[in-house]
């Protein structure tokens, strides 16, 4: 693929049986060959959008000090605040040109252990920038499981196989600010490349260009979501549960040319996670001669362990 396919996920909430059958099927194919897709009628309305984007510029304008009073190193960076330059891709020791936030689920599941879902951060200097972000974290999710269940199909899983995984699932709805470059760069870009941990992530349309997918013929391509379209992509855990039948896809975020170096670049992804406990295991119907078993079984929790401590962002 040299584009990014792009689907009306109304067609599978409120269509016909006809179209809910094609978005199925289309969803799927993209899935397969590229594994990102952009989605337009979502459930997030365009005025939280604008407000989200708002209050994240609002928090990242702060001060340095004010910013590290929700700093959450000794966290692994699960909620609040994560500084510039703390986080690696896989496999690399430069840390990325980004600083970012977390809003986490708020839907907790009764006697969950607080080391896998801590409290929210609450910043008091924009009070603003804590309600939108839990009101864009329910719509998030809420598109993301429409988006699961879509994916059942193809799969051959009951259409509601993912909700009890995910509905109280540990997600993740990350604000990052990319600072301006006053520099040039050693051997660093704004986020290198690398594959999402989670099950599938929905990016809302980012400030900015910068977003590249890599394709199945090793060639890096655009990503641009529209101002009404969420970019949304398969992760490592949706890979692995697949035996790798739905692809995760690299993708990084590449420096702007030298006359942008001045400018901010904010990108908000929603990263759906499911609970701890379910099975990442290779689905049997996945596993054939032709595409062996291509995974040893692991928790979701586990796995997303392993992924903090690679990332440099917990001690192993």
């Amino acid at each position: 693929m040299q584009s990014i396919p792009k689907l009306d996920l109304s067609h599978f909430t409120e269509g016909s049986a006809e179209q809910k059958s094609q978005f199925v099927a289309e969803l799927g194919n993209a899935f397969e060959q590229i594994g990102f897709v952009a989605i337009r009628n979502h459930s997030i309305p365009s005025d939280t959008l604008k407000l989200l984007y708002q209050e994240v510029a609002n928090f990242f304008d702060l001060p340095e000090t004010a910013k590290l009073k929700y700093d959450d190193s000794e966290g692994g960076g699960q909620r609040g605040y994560t500084g510039f330059g703390k986080e690696h891709a896989k496999n690399r020791n430069t840390g990325d040109l980004k600083e970012f936030w977390h809003f986490g689920q708020y839907d907790v599941p009764q006697n969950e252990d607080k080391r896998t879902y801590p409290d929210n951060v609450w910043v008091d200097e924009v009070p603003g920038f804590n309600q939108v972000g839990k009101e864009a974290f329910a719509q998030l999710q809420k598109t993301a499981v429409y988006v699961l269940r879509a994916l059942t199909y193809p799969l051959a899983l009951p259409e509601n196989y993912f909700d009890e995984y995910v509905l109280q699932g540990n997600s993740i709805l990350r604000a990052i600010h990319y600072p301006p470059i006053t520099e040039a760069p050693k051997n660093a870009v704004r986020a290198a490349a690398h594959g999402d941990i989670n099950l599938i992530t929905l990016l809302m349309g980012a400030h900015g260009k910068g977003l590249q997918v890599k394709n199945h013929q090793g060639q890096w391509i655009d990503a641009i979501a529209s101002e009404d379209e969420l970019m949304i992509n398969v992760g490592d855990m949706l890979s692995r549960l697949t035996n790798n039948s739905l692809k995760s896809t690299i993708h990084q975020v590449v420096n702007p040319p030298q006359e942008l170096w001045g400018t901010s670049r904010y990108s908000i992804p929603f990263f759906m996670h499911p609970v701890s406990s379910m099975s990442l295991s290779c689905l049997p119907q996945c596993i054939s001669d032709a595409q062996p078993k291509g995974y040893e079984d692991i928790t979701a929790g586990d796995f997303l362990r392993e992924r903090l401590v690679e990332l440099g962002l917990i001690k192993g």
